[in-house]
């Protein structure tokens, strides 16, 4: 049945309606909408003067980072992985602490400064989403974008990027915590390398993974020491050294490097070469020259090694640095254990500072309480120093620094710690010596042997070698 001329007609126009918009919003069109412009910006910026009180704390968050950016640089050579990269960044900071010492300075007035930017100097800016692109009004489906955009991320977050055929090459996100600039990945979180300034004056640089550290990186914060090393979801696991021949390595011993079971053994003297630094550390076949040698000398207020004067000789002999420790005792009083020790160990002038080991259980500890412990290590530590002119080192574990000598910063700060800690990461701490294994190897010993590594160079340990003091 034919259709009435009127239906016919609307059907028509309808379709013809339909056509003429769809090719005037083809890109092959003609019929284009306006090129999308943009006007010269202008900008104003106003360096405003800071109260005295916040310059003030501005100056003191710098100079606590520049602090611990003295003791990495002191310890640490161009061989060490991050140096160039630490070392970059200190010199932003000692930039910004001129800076700020010119900032308090009085009489200092600040100009307000008018900046043109011409419009060719700023690009088109695009808004990125799923399966395309908009620019200048109008969106581009299914084709790669390449340029400055800007977008938002699943949190509202706003990000600017520069992208490459859909590929954030860099991008810039500002939000509550700091300035985020880096590589990112297709949901817009910091993944690659990346460096990140929080408003709280921490900087936080190297590689990230969904928007936090992961991979090797540092941390520069005036709330806590610098910490440079290798990050796994945000926490920071440590620092992997590398093992060469410009380190300083040493052994510590007992009567176990003489006696297993019912078997005595002797050491070689002349054969003494480290072999192995334990299953931990891979040094890739090289082998190590010993420079320093602990020797235990007594425990508690009974107990003496009996092989301690030998050993002592021999190491003299053969020209060694050696020193002497005491094993402490949580079951006796501090002063009857520091007269055993004084007794019958030997410290001459020329010999590594005394050492305190101290290794207590968690129960140990409780059963006893933290104050009076440290009460006990000051007194043991303060008569050795009458006694010897040496200011002794503290032997402990990471954990027990962590764990229980919050409230001994006296401490920490008079007193060079030997820290022990059995892992591919030097601890997180201000250190004298680490101990990184106790299944290490050496020539010329039966058994394992715990190895210790200085923390620094030839230059910082014969510094300590000379005040007995590591800064």
């Amino acid at each position: 049945m034919r259709k009435p001329r009127s239906i016919a007609r609307l059907s028509d126009l309808f379709a013809l309606a339909t056509v003429t918009g769809l090719f005037l919003l083809s890109p092959a069109s003609p019929y284009q909408p306006k090129p999308f412009t943009i006007t010269d910006k202008v900008e104003i910026y106003h360096r405003r003067v800071l109260p005295a009180d916040s310059l003030r704390q501005a100056l003191r968050y710098v100079e606590e980072e520049k602090r611990a950016m003295e003791y990495y640089l002191r310890t640490h050579n161009i061989d060490d992985n991050g140096f160039p990269l630490v070392a970059q960044y200190n010199n932003r900071l000692q930039a910004e602490y001129r800076q700020l010492c010119r900032d308090t300075t009085p009489g200092i007035r600040y100009k307000t400064t008018t900046v043109r930017i011409p419009a060719r100097e700023r690009p088109f800016v695009a808004y990125c989403t799923e399966g395309g692109y908009w620019r200048g009004g109008r969106f581009y489906l299914g084709k790669p974008f390449s340029g400055k955009a800007i977008m938002r991320d699943w949190r509202g977050r706003i990000v600017s990027a520069l992208i490459l055929a859909d590929t954030i090459a860099t991008a810039t996100r500002i939000d509550a915590q700091g300035v985020y600039q880096g590589q990112m990945d297709s949901q817009l979180m910091a993944c690659g390398q990346g460096v990140m300034d929080e408003w709280d004056g921490c900087h936080k640089e190297g590689f990230w993974r969904e928007d936090v550290q992961h991979g090797f990186g540092f941390d520069s914060s005036p709330q806590h020491q610098l910490r440079v090393g290798e990050w796994k979801n945000g926490k920071f696991l440590g620092e992997r050294l590398r093992y060469t021949a410009e380190r300083i390595y040493g052994i510590d011993i007992s009567r176990h490097q003489h006696e297993k079971g019912r078997k005595r053994y002797g050491i070689n003297w002349q054969q003494l070469r480290i072999t192995s630094l334990g299953e931990r550390h891979q040094t890739e076949g090289r082998t190590f020259p010993i420079s320093f040698i602990y020797i235990k000398a007594t425990e508690g207020i009974t107990i003496k090694n009996r092989y301690f004067p030998s050993d002592y000789h021999q190491a003299r002999r053969h020209n060694l640095r050696v020193g002497a420790y005491h094993f402490f005792s949580m079951s006796t009083p501090a002063l009857q254990q520091v007269r055993h020790f004084l007794r019958y160990s030997i410290i001459k002038p020329d010999d590594l500072p005394p050492v305190l080991d101290v290794e207590p259980s968690e129960s140990q500890i409780k059963k006893m309480g933290e104050e009076e412990l440290m009460r006990r290590i000051r007194q043991f530590m303060q008569i050795v120093e009458i006694h010897t002119g040496k200011r002794p080192i503290l032997y402990v574990s990471q954990g027990f620094v962590n764990n229980h000598m919050k409230n001994a910063a006296d401490i920490k700060q008079k007193y060079n710690v030997w820290i022990a800690r059995y892992s591919q990461y030097k601890p997180d701490l201000k250190l004298l010596f680490w101990q990184l294994c106790s299944d290490g190897k050496v020539e010329g010993i039966t058994g394992p042997v715990d190895i210790n590594v200085f923390n620094g160079y030839q230059g910082q340990y014969e510094e300590f070698l000379r005040t007995g003091f590591h800064q």
